[in-house]
This record gives structure tokens, C-alpha cells and sequence, in this order.
């Protein structure tokens, strides 16, 4: 990454959702409301090439990995694909593991190639790159091995040199609250020395948790954008040194303050055409996961020398929940938002869907109409989804809405069973499954210390094995399960309300899943038509 360009003062925020509107305030399309990714996208970084920017984030244990957001305003994104199908070393992800995998990436791009790196936090920093970001991406390389190393970032300076700046996750490596550097050979395969800590925070008086570094060049300057404080009550910092070694000079340039907006950081700084300065970080919201907001960003004078001056981010370092867009809605543009309903053509899978791990050979049937169908899976796992590899998951939304599917279960084994789950550290479900007297419509839960679910309600004949599931998530991430069988009149519901709950660091998700006991022979298949969130 170049210098970046001389900045301009962003534009002024907009009134605060509780100001009164005067005559001369902005119209409705000139302005945008937080969160812009209001769904688990955790620990996002983006950059912009041209007129485009692209996002990636978190994907921790799940496959395909890394997805790939695109915008065109910084407000509206879409899914263009994913820069790593299978998690690696792959023996590692055969199971679900919720806190692993992929942490914080890194997204930057240089000498014509996109390139992603981030931390495992038991194997080490990897990387891949790709020429054109919707693929094909490189195969992982593992530049740095070791336990704890988290949260890189990359930097190529003007004088041809590369740089690499990482965390450390205490839970693998006894280590934290400090930034290590390392100079990188210019084509991201090797580190040139054993690190330096470049920052400690430590030394610095009130200063923990510092972790998830984006490392920049700008007016001369190397910068290290880097949240301490932890993720649901921290605060985002500025690291500013002459050389990249340091020393570092800091300052708190992100807090809550008077908002609602909590531990409001980890994120990226990017820079729009027109020479304006933008800030997307992430908040914590318990079973929603790490939303995403967009701030504006502005610099504290710099007319003192060569004194950069400080970034100010959000409305005088508190985060804006609406504020004037970057770039002005195009009339013919409608608004955007990742996928979610899924119609399965040829039994594939939307961008918004990964599995719970590395998937194996024949999970799913492949042909020539719509509809999913996975096969029932046998496994000793059958009674807790949290174990399960086999269960297709996207994020649950951040707003109430309802999701609804279609599901059949085909003739198979006793015990077969198939259906929709809001699946975290606890989880719920409701679906079909075949006993020795035919199929029926059953819903189930776990607790999250529960090692096996238990019956959330009564179960009742499903004649035909087909059923429309339904789920409503209110507010406060409460759910309401419901199903409508054929022949009845609407939708019956289901069960007590259920209250989803995150995993350790990933939001609750939405899920569909087939399933079997252990046994011999093919225990059956299900399918899955119309998913629908509304």
C-alpha cells in the first residue's frame, strides 16, 4: 500500500436520530443509518480499488471461509464470493469449532493481486492472494507458525520494503495486549527477522486487551490502527511513529461516550475517491454477533510542521448513528443488503451459506430443479446440532424478522430427522423425523451446559413428510417456532419462546440440517425449498 493521498475534512455529521428535522436538513437518500451490515460480520477490514470496495471478515471455524463483500458506496454490500473453500490443516476442521479457524484477516491490495492474511490462533498467520478478487485465490500459505499469533496486517512501503504486524491471543500463547512487528519479503512468503514488540500496552497507563491492528502509510508516517479495552467495552486507538519499529506515540480516537454503541472498534480505514476518510468497525451485540457501523472520519490539524495531526473519528470520537452517505445514492440504485432467501437452484447453496466445518464428499444430491437435499448424515452426535459438521448456517439478522422453509423428509430409517434450527451455545429446532410409526413434526431444544436437546413441545403426525417451517426472531433475539402442516388451516405454534445466544465469538445462526443415528445403510434424504427471512 502507497501513501495515501493529502485527506479532506469529511462532510458534517447529520442530525442525531433524536434532533428535530429542520427544512434545511439532508433528504432521506442523502443519508444512511448504523449498523450498515446489521448481521454478524464480525472484525471487518476493507479497502477500496477505483470506484469499488471490498470487505472481508472473520469466518472462524466455518467453510467457505472469508467472504467477499462488495460496494460501490461503503453503504450497501453485497456477497461476491469466498477466498478460501476448506479450512487448513483440514484434519483440524472435520468437526465444528466455533472459536478457531479464521480470526481478524487483513485485506490489501498490491502489485495487481488482492491479498488476504489472518491469524489461527492454534496453527498461525497465513495468506492468500487472487488477481481478480472473486478467484481463483492461491492455496493457504502459512508465513509465520506458531500458537497464539493472531490479527496481522501487511503494509508494502514505497521504497519497495513489506512489513507485518500481528497480536497475540493469551488463550494460546500466554501473551497479550502487545504488537509485534516483523519486516516481510515483498511477495508475502517469508518473515526477514525473529519480530520486534513495536507496541506495548503495558507501558501504557490504562491500556489492555490491545489486539487487531491495520498498519498504514500516510503523510510520512506509519500508522497502527488498534481497539483495546476488549470487545464489548473498549475503545479504538491511533499509533502514530516515524519508523515502523517505533516508537509509537497513542491516542484513544473512538469511544462510546454517549451513545449506545458500545466497545465500538476493530476495523478499517479507508479512504473514498473524492479524498474523504471513512471508518468501519464492528459492535458486539450479544446473540446478533459483531455488527458493522461506517464512520466519518476527519484529522486534527495539520498545519503545525510536519505534525500529521490525529484522526477524529464518528462525531468528535463518538460513533454517528445516521450520517450524510459517502457517495450520493444513484437514483437507479436500489438498496442493498447481503443475501439471505435461497431458492437452491441445482441443489446449490447461496454466497450467505457455509458448513459448520470442512464439508465432506456426498453431504448433498445433486439436480436439475430447485430445492437443498442433504443426506441424512448417520453420526453419534445426532442429539446436539452444536457437534454436527453437516449443518448449512447463515447469520441471524440483526432486526426481527421471520424465516420460513419448506421442508420434506423422504422415506429413510428410524431416527432420520431434518429441519431449522436457531443454533448458538444454545439452540433450538424444528423439523420432521421418522420413527417406527411413520414421520412426524417435533421441535426440540438444548441449553447451553445440556450435552443432548430434549422435546420443546408436543410432537404430532406428519402424514405426507412435508412440512413449511417458521421461525420469528423479536426483539432481544427472542424466538418463536411455529410449523404448518398439510391440512391445516395456518401456521400453529410451537414450543416456549426460545432466546438464541451467541458461541464465544460468533453471533447465533440460522440453520438447516439432515440428520441420522449411527447405523448401517443410507438412513434417507431431505429437501428444502423457499427459504424466505422477511
Amino acid at each position: 500500500m502507497t501513501a495515501l493521498p493529502r485527506t479532506r475534512t469529511a462532510p458534517p455529521p447529520a442530525p442525531r436520530p433524536d434532533a428535530p428535522e429542520g427544512p434545511t436538513g439532508p433528504a432521506p437518500a442523502e443519508t444512511y443509518r448504523n449498523p450498515v451490515l446489521d448481521a454478524d460480520w464480525s472484525d471487518p477490514d476493507a479497502i477500496r480499488v477505483g470506484d469499488d470496495y471490498y470487505l472481508t471478515v472473520s469466518s472462524f471455524g466455518r467453510a467457505p471461509g472469508l467472504p467477499i463483500l462488495h460496494s460501490r458506496d461503503l453503504v450497501n454490500w453485497r456477497i461476491i464470493g469466498h477466498a478460501l473453500e476448506r479450512l487448513e490443516p483440514e484434519q483440524a476442521f472435520t468437526v465444528p469449532r466455533h472459536d478457531c479457524g479464521v480470526w481478524a484477516p487483513s485485506i490489501r491490495r498490491h502489485a495487481g493481486r488482492f491479498w488476504i492474511f489472518w491469524g489461527d490462533p492454534d496453527h498461525g498467520i497465513y495468506q492468500v492472494n487472487a488477481e481478480d478478487v472473486r478467484g481463483p485465490w492461491s492455496r493457504p500459505h502459512l508465513l509465520k507458525a506458531g500458537r497464539g499469533l493472531i490479527d496481522p496486517c501487511p503494509l508494502w512501503d514505497d521504497d519497495g520494503r513489506a512489513w507485518l504486524v500481528h497480536a497475540w491471543a493469551k488463550s494460546r500463547s500466554g501473551i497479550k495486549n502487545r504488537l509485534t512487528g516483523h519486516r516481510m519479503s515483498p511477495d508475502g512468503r517469508e518473515l526477514l527477522d525473529a519480530g520486534r514488540t513495536i507496541v506495548d500496552g503495558d507501558a501504557l497507563p490504562g491500556w489492555f486487551t490491545l489486539e487487531g491492528p491495520k498498519l498504514y502509510r500516510h503523510d510520512g508516517w506509519y500508522w497502527i490502527l488498534a481497539p483495546a479495552g476488549g470487545v464489548e467495552t473498549g475503545w479504538q486507538g491511533a499509533f502514530r511513529s516515524r519508523d515502523f519499529f517505533g516508537p509509537y506515540e497513542e491516542r484513544i480516537v473512538l469511544a462510546q461516550g454517549r451513545t449506545d454503541v458500545n466497545g465500538p472498534h476493530q476495523g478499517a480505514w479507508v479512504r473514498a475517491a473524492d479524498g474523504g476518510d471513512w471508518f468501519l468497525h464492528f459492535q458486539q451485540r450479544g446473540p446478533y454477533g459483531r455488527v458493522v457501523h461506517l464512520q466519518p472520519m476527519r484529522w486534527t490539524d495539520e498545519s503545525r510542521g510536519e505534525d500529521p495531526g490525529w484522526p477524529v473519528i464518528g462525531d468528535d470520537g463518538e460513533p454517528v448513528a445516521v450520517h450524510t452517505r459517502p457517495v450520493p445514492a444513484h437514483p437507479a440504485e436500489r438498496p442493498a443488503s447481503p443475501a439471505t432467501d435461497d431458492d437452491f437452484p441445482g441443489g446449490r447453496f447461496g454466497l450467505q451459506w457455509s458448513w459448520a466445518a470442512n464439508p465432506g464428499p456426498g453431504w448433498t444430491v445433486a439436480h436439475s430443479g430447485d430445492g437443498l437435499r442433504p443426506v441424512c448424515r448417520r453420526s453419534p452426535d445426532v442429539h446436539d446440532l452444536r457437534r454436527l459438521p453437516n449443518v448449512l448456517v447463515q447469520r441471524l439478522p440483526g432486526r426481527p424478522c421471520a424465516v420460513e422453509v419448506e421442508l420434506r423428509l423422504d422415506d429413510g430409517r428410524p431416527g432420520a430427522r431434518a429441519g431449522l434450527t436457531v443454533l448458538g451455545d444454545a439452540f433450538a429446532w424444528i423439523g420432521l423425523e421418522r420413527d417406527a410409526d411413520g414421520i412426524r413434526l417435533v421441535h426440540r431444544f438444548a441449553e447451553p451446559v445440556a450435552e443432548h436437546e430434549r422435546d420443546a413441545a408436543r410432537s404430532r403426525p406428519a402424514p405426507e413428510g412435508r412440512a413449511r417451517l417458521r421461525v420469528e426472531v423479536l426483539p432481544g433475539a427472542r424466538c418463536h417456532f411455529s410449523a404448518r402442516l398439510p391440512g391445516d388451516t395456518g401456521f400453529r405454534s410451537s414450543g416456549p419462546p426460545f432466546a438464541a445466544t451467541p458461541w464465544r465469538w460468533v453471533g447465533a445462526q440460522l440453520g438447516l440440517f439432515a440428520a441420522a443415528p449411527e447405523g448401517d445403510g443410507p438412513a434417507g434424504t431431505a429437501e428444502f425449498t423457499r427459504f424466505r427471512v422477511g
